[in-house]
């Protein structure tokens, strides 16, 4: 149950949330209407990735501060994950989205670079803007934060190792899912991907955060204290890189290899009865 003034600080987040999407939309669709060509995509990526970001840093603020049921943060979660998925277009906002590309061959070393730059510019031009709202004081919970600085403590809730692992699993998962998400119908994909984001930032999220994504956790977590910039990295990079990585080579590579090696044996054993009768 949430106190007045705690519900006062609610309202005020989801004004900021709401401001923050209208603002990045606005921004997609006059983009859209100037130049919709070869690098329609870039500003689709940097402004997506702004949204993403700055609703983060606002949830994580709110999640921080005020403690909020379970419920709460669920639906909170669960319904900006909606708002991003319907608003993003073809944006990945996800730095590992880009390297697959390079892997896969359907984009220049050149332009995933670009991307990624492009993301990582877009998570610390969001970090001005949420201190920047932030020192307008809209809130209680904004004063307070304005008085310490804007500063962010320790994010994990587990060792560097742990952390790690809890980001590679939770990588792990969401590819798998975007790998085998085209077989369900049109109009539940969105929701069962955000729920299954849901699902893993409840279970993740006590540990790491639950970020999974290397653009998304340089916004909010490496500004924090409690740790040095290269087991950031480690955890936030490194383990998110290799969940997707290990993810693909299961699903692409070792399981039809698999697959093809058993039924050459079935097909090698029976040519061998054939022969014997």
């Amino acid at each position: 149950m949430l106190w007045t003034g705690d519900m006062t600080d609610l309202l005020v987040s989801l004004v900021v949330l709401a401001a923050t999407v209208l603002l990045c939309e606005a921004t997609r669709r006059a983009a859209g209407r100037l130049h919709r060509g070869v690098y329609w995509i870039y500003l689709l990526e940097a402004a997506s990735t702004l949204q993403l970001c700055c609703c983060a840093q606002e949830l994580k603020l709110l999640g921080e501060s005020k403690r909020l049921d379970l419920s709460y943060s669920l639906t909170l979660t669960y319904g900006i994950t909606v708002i991003h998925l319907l608003t993003f277009r073809e944006a990945t906002c996800h730095p590992g989205a880009a390297l697959e590309s390079v892997c896969r061959g359907t984009a220049s070393v050149k332009a995933a670079a670009l991307l990624i730059v492009l993301q990582l510019g877009a998570a610390v031009a969001a970090r001005f803007f949420a201190t920047s709202v932030w020192s307008l004081g809209l809130s209680d919970m904004h004063l307070h934060h304005q008085k310490i600085g804007f500063r962010c403590f320790d994010p994990l809730g587990g060792t560097v190792l742990e952390a790690a692992g809890v980001e590679l699993a939770c990588a792990f998962t969401l590819q798998a899912v975007a790998m085998h998400i085209h077989k369900l119908e049109e109009k539940l994909k969105v929701h069962f991907f955000a729920a299954v984001i849901t699902a893993l930032v409840y279970a993740g999220g006590s540990i790491s955060g639950a970020i999974f994504n290397p653009a998304l956790a340089f916004s909010i977590q490496f500004p924090c204290s409690g740790h040095t910039y290269l087991e950031y990295c480690f955890i936030y990079w490194l383990g998110p890189v290799l969940g997707m990585a290990s993810c693909i080579l299961l699903f692409e590579k070792i399981i039809p290899f698999l697959s093809g090696k058993s039924s050459i044996g079935m097909e090698g054993s029976t040519a061998q009865k054939e022969k014997t009768q």
